[in-house]
């Protein structure tokens, strides 16, 4: 029943992943960086695939440089999972509001969604229990390991989302798999984790990040399988520093009971966001209601720039800590309001488990 189609493939690049605001748009092109690059393999006894990104010294000194303030602030916002589905209604399939022109989902829409959704963004500080995108204004832990991942694809610059999580290593996040690899296509290249990014203020103040090992599921990388759209990434240190040890971490958790209350957290960049601030959704969770994936649903009008944003369960609004149970990953086009995330079940125990002996 589900058509996927590559999220980040070189032709459909810019109609693929670019929010609405940024259709038709031509961003210059920009040299990737090269990075000491290892065969894709698959680890142990696991269908776990890894990639070695910038490992040497030299290779993060290159992308830390690549990553001036100027390409920061025009990075795009990459989409969430777009893949074209046979419902019932004939025309419905899962978007990140960057469909083309004329599909569903598409920038005719944007008039009607900036209305629809208004300002809730500046949400007073208190936490809700229930919302659908509000600016997290309280601080804690989750404002700290909640960071924007610049990355780029094909010659041109993205923004996602992720997480720092406690792992023996001290160098592990979670992001979304389209954030890392193209499904069956390229790697990610000048992957940069900025943890409490804030454009406002100091736009990284804790440091930045360069990946030096990725990992990702057996099934997403052969075919983009959209219930395995998660990523792990093994940090290099900064000034000596591991991650873990300057912003700290969230707890991550597999094969959890389905439903229940969570928290989503990312850094949407396309309107009514523009990606200066951490916005988050809480709500309930609920199955996929037209049982294409095996995802829950989050209530979240987050928008592009928020892939790969952490969603925690038993999360504490005032210390700010919880555990990782699931992602930012896909909309379906004729509902702007659900956000899905995969379920961290053992696929994604075994990408963890990879990642933190990384």
């Amino acid at each position: 029943m589900t058509l996927s189609t590559p999220l980040l493939a070189a032709g459909p690049l810019l109609a693929g992943l670019i929010g609405p605001a940024l259709l038709g748009a031509t961003p210059g092109h920009q040299q990737a960086v090269p990075a000491a690059v290892a065969p894709a393999h698959v680890s142990g006894r696991s269908d776990v695939v890894e990639h070695v990104a910038a490992r040497s010294a030299a290779d993060q000194r290159r992308v830390l440089g690549y990553w001036t303030p100027e390409r920061m602030a025009k990075a795009l916002p990459i989409g969430l999972l777009g893949v074209v589905t046979g419902l019932t209604d004939g025309v419905t399939g899962r978007t990140g509001l960057l469909s083309a022109p004329g599909a569903p989902g598409g920038p005719a829409d944007l008039t009607l969604a900036r209305r629809l959704m208004g300002t809730r963004h500046l949400a007073a500080a208190r936490p809700q229990a229930s919302t659908i995108g509000s600016r997290w204004m309280t601080g804690g832990l989750v404002s700290r390991t909640t960071g924007r991942v610049f990355l780029t694809v094909a010659g041109n610059d993205f923004v996602c989302s992720a997480s720092t999580v406690r792992s023996a290593n001290k160098d592990v996040v979670v992001t979304a798999g389209h954030c890392v690899k193209d499904g069956a296509g390229e790697w990610a290249a000048n992957w940069t984790f900025v943890p409490g990014y804030d454009r406002v203020g100091p736009a990284h103040p804790y440091g930045r990040y360069t990946a030096r090992r990725m990992f990702v599921a057996g099934p997403w990388s052969r075919s983009g399988d959209d219930n395995f759209d998660v990523g792990m990434v093994a940090l290099a240190t900064s000034r000596g520093r591991h991650v873990a040890d300057v912003v700290g971490t969230q707890e991550i958790g597999f094969n959890a009971d389905r439903g229940g209350q969570a928290f989503g957290f990312g850094y949407p960049a396309d309107p009514p966001y523009d990606g200066n601030h951490l916005v988050y959704c809480a709500g309930r969770l609920k199955k996929d209601p037209y049982n294409q994936t095996k995802d829950q649903g989050l209530g979240c009008d987050m928008t592009a720039g928020s892939s790969g944003g952490p969603w925690l369960t038993r999360f504490d609004t005032v210390t700010g800590k919880g555990t990782i149970t699931s992602l930012s990953s896909f909309k379906y086009s004729d509902d702007r309001r659900t956000m899905y995330g995969p379920y961290f079940g053992d696929a994604v125990k075994d990408i963890f488990g990879t990642a933190e002996r990384a």
